[in-house]
């Protein structure tokens, strides 16, 4: 009698990285995720995108992928074995490794791909639509909701087409900025000051400034399209408590669960939850879980953090952020499809909250990629 094989665990790549000015954040998410990741059930092949857009096989040592105590950020080596995805047999897809003057080898079929990456050139649907292409399942959100998600301006367009609440706005595109600036400023003028002056297409708070007369404009709007050509401005939600919300995608068509409400309270040494408050140690930026708000406003806010995730055709997993005005108006900020996914992350302790601790968190976003088609959907 022939013994059947024994079945292979599943292979899940975990890509981390990227061309972004996200690269630093998106290797600490690596390591975290790296480490939670039960590797009895699952092998597991870290794969970087170096700064230079090369895919290597790197290091799953979570502690080469943290910030370090002289707050030196985490970067993906380019000088390891490079790393392609290839077609292999029908949809199934292979990674292929190769040192240097050696002939490529194969690790393998990959089963899932868990796509860290932050910013363009990777949350933004880029990475979705090579995936599709190939035929791979991946963790979160598809080519459209990705990209819809990235672009601040195309999300609030979609969002207002949904009836939900966004702040007022301005668009600065290239050719207005450099053909018609006093046109532009009269518009953010219009706006009243303060505003918050943002890479259209950014995160992590890189390239934010906040202006409080016009006198800064021209110089909020030059840093932000060192990160993007495209800008925009918002007015401020002074006087508003900014609050967060995970979302994850229900099994079997089951509707989409959202976590408890979190609230960040930024230390008065910043004027607003810049990248220091969010990602270096030494800052004392606090996140209460769950926040202490009025039931109404956050029963409010979780649907809203829903609808949001909907309305854009979200997969796997969301960060939806708002602003809650003294009136109590509930406001959306913006749509996260890969938020930041350290164990000191607000998305990972919103679910923690909830009842789903840091590895279930992972081993569910698996599952649920897992489980998925490749493919129209």
């Amino acid at each position: 009698m022939n013994e059947k094989p024994e079945a292979r665990k599943p292979r899940i790549a975990v890509v981390f990285g990227g061309r972004s000015s996200e690269h630093a954040i998106s290797c600490v998410t690596a390591g975290s995720v790296l480490k939670a990741i039960d590797a009895e059930r699952y092998d597991v092949v870290p794969v970087g995108i170096a700064l230079d857009g090369r895919w290597v096989l790197e290091s799953d040592d979570p502690e080469r992928l943290a910030i370090t105590a002289a707050d030196k950020l985490p970067e993906v080596d380019p000088s390891r074995a490079a790393v392609s995805l290839a077609n292999s047999h029908g949809s199934s897809s292979e990674l292929l490794v190769q040192e240097a003057s050696q002939v490529p080898r194969t690790l393998g079929e990959v089963d899932v791909v868990f796509p860290l990456l932050h910013g363009p050139w990777g949350e933004d649907g880029t990475i979705q639509g090579l995936l599709e292409m190939a035929g791979v399942r991946y963790v979160g959100a598809g080519v459209l909701a990705s990209a819809v998600g990235m672009d601040k301006d195309f999300m609030k367009v979609v969002f207002q087409a949904r009836g939900l609440p966004v702040l007022p706005y301005v668009v600065i595109s290239p050719r207005a900025w450099e053909s018609d600036r006093a046109g532009v400023q009269e518009e953010v003028d219009s706006l009243g000051y303060p505003v918050f002056v943002k890479p259209c297409r950014g995160g992590s708070s890189i390239g934010i400034s906040k202006v409080h007369e016009r006198a800064g404009l021209d110089d909020a709007v030059e840093l932000a399209r060192m990160h993007d050509p495209k800008v925009i401005v918002e007015t401020a939600a002074e006087g508003g408590r900014e609050l967060e919300c995970g979302v994850i995608e229900g099994f079997s068509g089951e509707p989409p669960e959202a976590s408890v409400v979190a609230e960040i309270q930024v230390d008065s040494s910043h004027e607003f939850y810049d990248f220091a408050a969010k990602y270096l140690p030494e800052e004392q930026t606090e996140l209460n879980v769950p926040a202490d708000l009025p039931e109404h406003v956050a029963a409010r806010v979780r649907q809203l953090s829903v609808e949001a995730f909907e309305a854009l055709s979200c997969e796997g997993l969301a960060r939806v952020d708002f602003f809650v005005l003294p009136d109590e108006r509930v406001v959306i900020n913006e749509i996260n499809t890969m938020p930041g996914f350290t164990p000191s992350s607000v998305f990972p302790r919103v679910w923690r909250a909830s009842g789903l601790d840091y590895p279930e968190l992972v081993d569910r976003l698996v599952q649920l990629a897992l489980k998925r088609s490749t493919g129209l959907r």
